[in-house]
């Protein structure tokens, strides 16, 4: 068989166009790591996801996930996104409101709340780390940090599966005005074995969200995220490390992507267990077949 089930969808999003694009293969059986990795450089997505029956008792389907580049072993939105495909496809069905998603990074619960439009999906991300916190006058740090305004908490490193450096900037307007240096946060995700940074800070009063994020991608490529399940969830982890979540009952509204013409907004959550469930909407915008010879 070679034409195969494919869609393209929007993660963290309520309408085609504003969150972060995912394609997925379904019936990926027969691909082989070389097809997958030419499909996923083909798509030219963020990510490409390749759907599996399960292995593992307990698990609901099996995933890969690659970006053009290499093989990603988790990563939030696209996490998100194929669990709603699959339970378009019905492929698998939610057991007391729970899939199980087999993949690289082991099993991973994923929570369902509500149905079509509005439902939405929350990963049960990878337990994040604090590897260090740093000043900001570390020279590994001052010519990202450069022109930064920054806020309360200090920077840090944290490890939630993929590294990431957290800043915390002043207010939402020196956020969004932020203009990366992205040679100098190419040579910090080098020299750290990091993913970039990601910067965050409280957003305005009246906003229908809590908290503003960019995550700026250094190496191997170099771009800004248009909306990060995994750099969120690392976030939450960190913010809840410092006792600063913002929200209520440790749920929280992200607002990420605007600076790169979308929209998103994710859904992050820290249960009573201190694990970060990161989530949010689904829009379809492609359904389809791919024929990979």
């Amino acid at each position: 068989m070679t034409q195969r089930r494919y869609l393209q969808l929007d993660v963290f999003a309520d309408r085609p166009g504003a969150g972060n694009p995912l394609a997925v293969v379904l019936d990926a059986e027969g691909l082989d790591d070389r097809d997958m990795q030419a499909i996923a450089r083909w798509t030219r997505l963020p990510e490409t996801t390749f759907v599996f029956p399960p292995t593992q008792p307990g698990a609901s389907y099996r995933i890969r996930m690659f970006s053009p580049r290499r093989e990603v072993p988790f990563a939030g939105h696209p996490s998100v996104g194929t669990a709603c495909v699959v339970l378009e496809a019905g492929l698998a069905a939610p057991v007391d409101g729970r899939l199980v998603q087999e993949g690289v990074a082991g099993l991973l619960p994923l929570a369902v709340d509500g149905e079509g439009e509005q439902r939405t999906i929350a990963v049960r991300t990878p337990r994040a780390r604090v590897v260090e916190v740093a000043d900001a006058r570390d020279p590994r740090l001052t010519d990202t940090l450069r022109n930064l305004p920054l806020g309360a908490l200090p920077p840090a490193l944290m490890d939630g599966g993929r590294r990431w450096w957290l800043a915390e900037l002043r207010d939402e307007a020196a956020l969004r005005a932020a203009t990366p240096d992205w040679a100098a946060i190419g040579r910090l995700a080098e020299a750290t074995e990091s993913m970039g940074l990601c910067a965050f800070a409280r957003a305005d009063a009246g906003c229908d969200y809590d908290l503003v994020v960019r995550a700026f991608v250094g190496a191997p490529a170099q771009f800004e995220d248009a909306a990060s399940g995994a750099a969120n969830a690392t976030l939450a982890a960190w913010l809840n490390h410092n006792g600063a979540l913002p929200g209520h009952d440790g749920r929280y509204t992200v607002s990420q992507g605007r600076e790169v013409g979308f929209d998103a907004r994710l859904q992050l959550r820290v249960d009573g267990d201190g694990e970060v469930w990161s989530g949010g909407r689904v829009s379809n915008v492609v359904r389809g077949h791919i024929d990979w010879r």
